[in-house]
């Protein structure tokens, strides 16, 4: 195989990513999971990975479909975490870490889907021990070693100054930084400047608010924006606060290209987990392509039980009747369908922490024949915290959502209020 030569070109202060001469603006996704296939149908050029190999394929596996559909990966070494316990004053541990990513880079580096590596996910999130950068700038010394075609990065959790600052110092050896940033990646800007960071930069994650920077219930439950609310800060996102920066931004993966359970089922991925698109897929369709897809997803207005929505907090009392409405906008004559469910909220002591695996609770109850429509009414159950959500498919694999968090009380607990 003959690896691509890519190379990080600035001129008049202006960066831009060349593969083999030609420039190359990231239009990516992250994918862990998800269909490549799709990706390079919606007009992604590229996508991230957080490790070398996942529970389904090699690494190997992974650039091979990727350069069968015309896709370049930036590969994700998995390097350990502060915060799962790893300890980067342990000579010896870091010593192990880099001789097994060796391995990787020299099984990978030639491979021609290969963009660039990603040295860690997130390697500052609830770290104290600075000497996580020494481990990752000798990381990258080694890659750059063995393998002169390839940049190297390292994904950050948000783009704090002084986060920022300290890796500028501590990993000379990077060609490039990269930022996850959700609802605050409006503030990149000032942060940049506030760093005086100069460099190139990969918007390596971004997409909808996050669960921790969304206003909450009473009883500490995120609020969930709806698909349709979703889609549109995803198109205000890219064009303010990545396309506008022709400076010093090389690109960006949105997240998530595929489905995962994090607060919720439907929180970050673009997808959901039956395969249906969202209208933030097709808005990322569009963005890439400059095309409007030819089938609009219906969009939600609002999710309501018995008039009051999510920011009302809403509370049942068990064995009661509700009635839920759903309002939304799908202006065809083509056939739609509802699907309602009811979920336990995930146990507070297994929520996820950083993107951990978290599991999905259980389905209380779904109602999907042929008989739902747009309203339904349920019995509250036992006491609990729930939450109920409504998907709306269209007839062209799409799907609307929105969902509510609800704490149902007892009568007696009802009564003593």
């Amino acid at each position: 195989m003959t690896p691509k030569k890519v190379e990080l070109v600035q001129s008049s202060q202006q960066f831009q990513l060349q593969v083999d001469g030609e420039p190359f603006y990231i239009k990516g996704a992250g994918l862990e999971l998800g269909s490549i296939e799709s990706l390079a149908k919606y007009g992604g050029n590229a996508f991230r990975t957080w490790r070398v190999a996942n529970d389904e394929k090699t690494g190997r596996e992974i650039l091979d479909e990727a350069h069968r559909y015309g896709l370049m990966v930036c590969m994700g070494l998995d390097v350990a975490r502060e915060r799962h316990g790893f300890n980067y004053s342990d000579k010896k541990a870091v010593a192990q870490q880099l001789a097994v990513i060796k391995e990787d880079i020299l099984a990978l580096k030639d491979h021609p889907a290969l963009l660039m590596w990603g040295i860690g996910n997130e390697l500052n999130l609830r770290h104290t021990n600075p000497k996580v950068w020494d481990a990752v700038n000798q990381l990258s010394e080694m890659i750059h070693e063995f393998d002169p075609n390839h940049p190297t990065t390292t994904m950050l959790a948000g783009a704090e100054p002084d986060v920022i600052q300290l890796v500028m110092k501590r990993c000379p050896d990077l060609d490039l930084l990269s930022f996850q940033l959700y609802g605050d990646i409006n503030k990149l800007p000032q942060y940049l400047k506030a760093s005086q960071y100069q460099g190139a930069y990969i918007i390596s994650e971004w997409g909808a608010t996050g669960h921790w920077e969304v206003k909450c219930t009473d009883w500490n439950r995120p609020l969930e924006a709806t698909s349709s609310e979703k889609a549109s800060s995803y198109k205000s996102r890219y064009l303010d606060y990545i396309a506008a920066d022709t400076i010093q931004c090389v690109g960006s993966f949105v997240f998530l290209w595929g489905q995962k359970q994090e607060r919720t089922p439907t929180w970050y991925g673009v997808f959901l987990e039956n395969g249906k698109h969202t209208e933030a897929a097709q808005v990322m369709e569009t963005l890439w392509t400059e095309k409007s897809s030819q089938y609009d997803v219906p969009k939600i207005s609002q999710l309501t039980l018995n008039g009051c929505s999510a920011h009302d907090n809403v509370r049942l009392t068990n064995g009661r009747k509700y009635q839920a409405k759903v309002t939304f906008e799908y202006p065809k004559d083509d056939p739609i369908s509802f699907r309602w469910e009811l979920m336990a909220e995930v146990e507070k002591a297994l929520e996820s922490d950083g993107g951990d695996f978290e599991p999905k609770p259980n389905i209380l109850w779904c109602h999907n024949d042929l008989k739902t429509s747009d309203s339904i009414a349920f019995e509250a159950p036992d006491t609990g915290e729930y939450r109920l959500f409504v998907y709306i498919d269209d007839s062209f694999g799409g799907s609307a959502t929105a969902n509510m968090p609800l704490l149902v009380e007892s009568l007696a607990t009802e009564d003593h209020s």
